[in-house]
């Protein structure tokens, strides 16, 4: 059932923010829409963290701390947040039938559902989007995710005393931030590969506005585990050398075990990209811009530019969209951009 947000939660223009709930960090952003633009209005972001007390309840309140913590540091006052969900629980799949009605589609997308999926949907939400298609049938995107996925965001959002008000997709986030700072050249297809702690997200923008999303479990986590087995280095001097210090004999050390360490990413892209030109043989993807968590990595964009057929940059959403007089993080937006592309994908969505 689909129900009226607008009028059942009195909501107007710029009264929602997009929320994205990650595993090492909470990242906030509010925009306020300004004809076909976007002004950012306010971000925030505060690491999740570990703790001595381990388990999933204990990472629970340090995350729903977080939700607090980024929403305050942002001076977000409303509570309306569009999440988001990634990864092996969730499936987005394109379909194409032909011309239904609408009891007859919803049960085409049902049925596709369940043949696309890699895993049950008995408990499981499934959802559409149609594009427009000028052959008379019906062709879009479906997304299916788990209830154990939606729920727990739902609930860790909630539990911070915010209203998830509607739930997307970290790929589908991410293609519509895009959309909106760079836009799409005709007749090629754009990537963004969005890497995170537990999770990358490689997007392909193609023909006619329809994605191909995936998600791989390859990502910083797995990266820095290979970084510290190569150099046994700790993860906190880690982090330091990749993100912070200047240190050019650690760098140069460190710069020969992180093209090792990128082998596992680099195969998963090259294998979908790939995958994607053999199904679609008339668009290549030119140009994949990187973002996330890690993408800030000294020598991570570099290496991936020289190993992958495509011409990679670092994608910073916020070089295209401008920041409001009184935005508050401006600094954070400034030194920290790629990291909330996600956010700020969902910030842009419309209730």
């Amino acid at each position: 059932m689909t129900l009226d947000w607008k009028n059942i939660l009195k909501l107007g223009g710029g009264t929602v923010f997009g929320l994205d709930v990650g595993s090492s960090s909470v990242k906030a952003v509010q925009v306020r829409r300004e004809g076909d633009t976007f002004k950012v209005v306010a971000a925030g972001k505060v690491d999740i963290g570990a703790s001595e007390e381990e388990g999933v309840a204990a990472e629970n309140i340090r995350t729903v701390k977080a939700i607090h913590e980024s929403c305050d540091q942002a001076g977000i006052k409303n509570r309306y947040a569009v999440c988001s969900v990634c990864g092996p629980e969730v499936a987005v799949r394109y379909f194409k039938f032909p011309d239904l009605s609408a009891d007859e589609l919803a049960s085409a997308i049902q049925l596709e559902a369940e043949q696309v999926c890699p895993f049950s949907l008995e408990n499981a939400v499934v959802d559409h989007q149609l594009v427009p298609d000028g052959t008379g049938g019906r062709r879009g995107v479906l997304v299916a995710a788990t209830n154990k996925v939606v729920n727990r965001v739902n609930r860790l959002v909630k539990e911070a005393s915010y209203s998830p008000v509607l739930m997307d997709v970290d790929g589908l986030a991410l293609l519509n931030c895009l959309n909106c700072s760079e836009g799409q050249e005709q007749g090629k297809a754009a990537s963004i590969l969005n890497v995170g702690n537990a999770y990358s997200n490689l997007i392909i923008a193609g023909e006619n506005s329809v994605p191909f999303v995936r998600d791989c479990t390859y990502a910083g986590k797995s990266i820095m585990t290979s970084l510290h087995k190569q150099t046994g280095f700790e993860l906190e001097r880690l982090l330091n050398i990749l993100f912070h210090d200047d240190n050019f004999e650690e760098q140069q050390l460190l710069n020969s075990a992180l093209e090792i360490a990128c082998e596992g990413l680099i195969q998963d892209i090259t294998s979908t990209l790939r995958f994607y030109s053999a199904q679609k043989k008339e668009l290549y993807t030119e140009k994949i811009y990187v973002c996330g968590g890690f993408s800030r990595a000294k020598g991570f964009v570099e290496i991936l530019n020289e190993q992958l057929p495509a011409t990679v940059v670092l994608w910073d959403p916020f070089e295209k969209i401008e920041c409001d007089s009184n935005c508050v993080g401006k600094e954070l937006i400034e030194k920290e951009g790629p990291t909330l592309a996600v956010a700020a994908g969902l910030a842009m969505r419309s209730i």
